[in-house]
């Protein structure tokens, strides 16, 4: 198993700490999906925006299946959150 260095959130500052307030206010909190990229701010909120585009922004399936394929994808990986 890999070990990844993460910020905590009581540990974060600046646009960290912007984008971990984000986390908080979507999911009520920070997921370690977004801490083992919290060593660089500018690409957690650019792999924010592409998962906010992917689950939320138009698209010819439904946000349930949408959900569905998340789901199934996680599990087949063996992802747990």
């Amino acid at each position: 198993m890999a070990w990844i260095k993460m910020v905590e959130p009581a540990e974060a500052a600046g646009e960290l700490k912007a984008e971990y307030e984000q986390a908080v206010k979507r999911a009520g909190k920070v997921f370690n999906i977004l801490k083992v990229q919290s060593l660089n701010p500018a690409t957690l909120r650019a792999s924010m925006q592409m998962y906010l585009a992917t689950m939320y922004g138009p698209s010819g399936l439904s946000r349930a299946e949408r959900e569905m394929l998340a789901t199934v994808v996680s599990w087949a990986n063996h992802c747990f959150y």
